[in-house]
């Protein structure tokens, strides 16, 4: 399982990297359009559509985000729609999280299957706007959402007594939280003081941010990393009310691509309304 999942990780590093340090922005907008098709095939199969619902809806996703770059590219949106789609996250993520697995089946399919087609098209085009406004920008808010999981993961098996969500997810607990959180910040601290002395990674989340005042920074943080977590939560309680492990086995070892993005659907837009407001 092990060699499995390091193989995927090597093949999709090798698609990836190079699209993210090409110099115009049209291979990631393409790459990662792809990827969000096929996290959209696997919402639809999650949530009642049949093998070839699913497959139109990921196809159509995919066409749908390919005409939204062909006629705007990669055109900033204005802080009030990432907002917008920030508090639709909130009130998605309170709800469904409150009312537990056995509600998310109930909730009508017409709410559903649109709900989850926008989180993935907003986080698309969070990409790459992110991407447009530099490598180090995108890498410092993907590096949010990763540092965060990883430390909550290593946390929660050191410490973890506390449980989460032990219904939607057994093996998340406070301490692994609490971790991640501390992760967040101590990652923010160090990119700071790096741009203190490092011109080139003042072009990042942090530093901007930072420059608002920390009393400012450390609350959009904390935020941030509350969606990651709640971003998590979510799919598995999705997964869990569809009777699922992985949303897919198109990432062998890894499951599917919605297994990799959960946490980074609502902390993309959360990022570009912060960075909007920051302009």
């Amino acid at each position: 399982m092990l060699l499995q999942r390091v193989i995927t990780a090597v093949a999709l590093l090798l698609v990836l990297l190079p699209a993210m340090v090409y110099a115009g922005p049209l291979p990631f907008a393409a790459v990662t359009g792809v990827l969000m098709g096929a996290a959209g095939w696997e919402w639809s199969r999650l949530n009642g559509c049949g093998p070839k619902g699913a497959l139109v809806s990921g196809l159509g996703l995919m066409g749908v985000l390919g005409l939204a770059w062909g006629a705007w590219g990669d055109a900033p949106w204005p802080a009030m729609v990432w907002w917008g789609i920030t508090a639709l996250w909130a009130a998605v993520l309170v709800l469904a999280l409150r009312q537990g697995v056995e509600a998310w089946g109930r909730w009508p399919v017409v709410l559903r299957l649109p709900f989850g087609w926008l989180a993935l098209a907003g986080a698309w085009w969070a990409l790459v706007n992110l991407h447009a406004r530099g490598l180090g920008v995108l890498l410092s808010a993907l590096l949010l959402v990763w540092v965060a999981d990883i430390a909550a993961y290593f946390g929660g098996k050191a410490f973890g007594r506390r449980k989460l969500a032990p219904r939607i997810s057994p093996g998340k607990s406070w301490e692994g939280v609490v971790s991640g959180t501390l992760a967040v910040l101590v990652l923010a601290f160090a990119w700071t003081a790096v741009a203190a002395v490092w011109a080139p990674a003042t072009q990042a989340l942090y530093p901007i941010l930072v420059a608002r005042g920390w009393v400012v920074a450390i609350p959009a943080l904390l935020l941030l990393t509350a969606a990651s977590v709640a971003g998590d939560l979510f799919e598995s309680l999705v997964k869990r009310s569809a009777g699922v492990k992985d949303s897919s086995a198109l990432l062998p070892g890894h499951g599917g691509v919605l297994d990799r993005v959960d946490a980074l659907l609502p902390v993309l837009p959360a990022v570009m309304a912060l960075l909007a407001d920051a302009a």
